[in-house]
C-alpha cells in the first residue's frame, strides 16, 4: 500500500456476502465461552448482554463455530438473538476439541454432515446464512469436504459457503469446487503473512474475514507511529489497528471478539475512524518494524 495523498480513507461501510449486506465491522463470538475456548463462560448473563449490545450498536454479522465451547457459543447466540431479525449469523465446522486450547481438524464428510445438523439445531434455524469450512484436513481431499457443503447448499440448509485457514493454492482449489463468498484467515496489522490471500480476495470481491485482528492485544505494545496516530484521533491503539484493517481493503470484514461490553463498544467505535492515506502508509511501515516473529 503506497498512498500518496492526505485525503481520508473511509473505514466504515458495508459489504455484501453473496446477497447479504452487512456492516464491515462484525463480532467474533469465540471469547464468550470459558477459558481456553472451553465450556461455559464465567458470567453467562454478561455473555448474553454482550451479544445483545453488539446488535444494539449496529453489528449485523456475528461469527461463531461449533467448536467454540464446543457448542456453547452457538447456544448462547440462539438464546440471546434468535430469531435473528436483520442479523447474519455465520458458523463453522471442521474442527474437533479434546480440551482447553486443543483443536484438531476433521474434514470427513460424515463429520461435517453431523456438525452442520448440530449447528442448525443449536442456532434454531433451518438454513445457516454462511457456513464455513473451519480448516482443511490434510487427511481428507478438499473436494470431499467442500462437496458436503455444496450438497447442503443445494438442499437449502446453507445459504452461502465460506472457507477458513487456507493458502492461495487451497483458495483456488476451493473456488473450482464451490461458490465461495468468504475467506477467514489469521491477519492483523502485526500479522500479514496471508497478504497474497487477501489480495486474491480483493481482486475477486470475496469477503476477507480476519480472525485474531488485534493479535490478542499485541498492537497495544506497538510504539511510534501507531501511538502517534492513536493520539491524533483520541483513540486506542486497538481502535487504530481495526481502522487500518477496514481501510486496507474494501472486502475486509474484521471480527474482533470480547466478553466485555466496554471492550465491545470500543471496538465498534473504530468503524468511525477515518485514517488519511499518509497515516495508513506510516502505520504499515511502522508495524512492519514491530511485527513479532512467527
Amino acid at each position: 500500500m503506497t498512498p500518496d495523498s492526505e485525503q481520508p480513507v473511509r473505514s466504515s461501510g458495508t459489504f455484501t456476502l453473496g446477497d447479504l449486506p452487512v456492516h464491515r465491522l462484525a463480532f467474533g463470538a469465540m471469547r464468550i465461552t470459558g477459558p481456553g475456548i472451553w465450556g461455559p463462560p464465567e458470567d453467562h448473563d454478561e455473555a448474553i448482554r454482550v451479544l445483545r449490545r453488539a446488535v444494539e450498536l449496529g453489528v449485523d454479522f456475528i461469527d461463531t463455530a461449533d467448536s467454540y465451547g464446543p457448542d456453547v457459543s452457538e447456544e448462547l447466540i440462539a438464546r440471546a438473538l434468535a430469531p435473528y431479525d436483520g442479523v447474519v449469523v455465520a458458523t463453522k465446522g471442521g474442527l474437533t476439541r479434546a480440551g482447553p486450547d486443543r483443536w484438531a481438524a476433521d474434514g470427513r464428510p460424515a463429520h461435517l454432515r453431523e456438525a452442520l445438523e448440530g449447528s442448525l439445531r443449536r442456532l434454531r434455524v433451518e438454513r445457516i446464512d454462511l457456513y464455513q469450512f473451519h480448516r482443511p484436513d490434510p487427511k481428507v481431499p478438499l473436494a470431499d469436504s467442500l462437496g458436503v457443503l455444496v450438497d447442503a447448499q443445494e438442499a437449502g440448509k446453507i445459504r452461502h459457503i465460506g472457507i477458513s485457514n487456507v493458502d492461495l493454492r487451497q483458495l483456488d482449489e476451493a473456488l473450482a469446487i464451490a461458490p465461495i463468498v468468504s475467506v477467514q484467515n489469521r491477519y492483523s496489522l502485526l500479522d500479514r503473512d496471508d497478504e497474497d490471500v487477501l489480495d486474491a480476495c480483493t481482486a475477486r470481491g470475496i469477503a476477507f474475514v480476519p480472525w485474531y485482528p488485534l493479535a490478542a492485544g499485541g498492537v497495544g505494545a506497538a510504539t511510534g507511529a501507531i501511538e502517534t496516530v492513536a493520539r491524533a484521533h483520541g483513540a486506542t491503539t486497538g481502535q487504530i489497528a481495526l481502522a487500518w484493517l477496514l481501510a486496507s481493503s474494501p472486502v475486509m470484514v474484521p471480527i474482533p471478539g470480547t466478553s466485555r461490553i466496554a471492550h465491545l463498544e470500543e471496538n465498534v467505535a473504530a468503524a468511525e475512524i477515518e485514517l488519511s492515506a499518509a497515516e495508513l502508509d506510516a502505520l504499515t511501515r511502522a508495524a512492519s518494524e514491530v511485527r513479532p516473529d512467527r
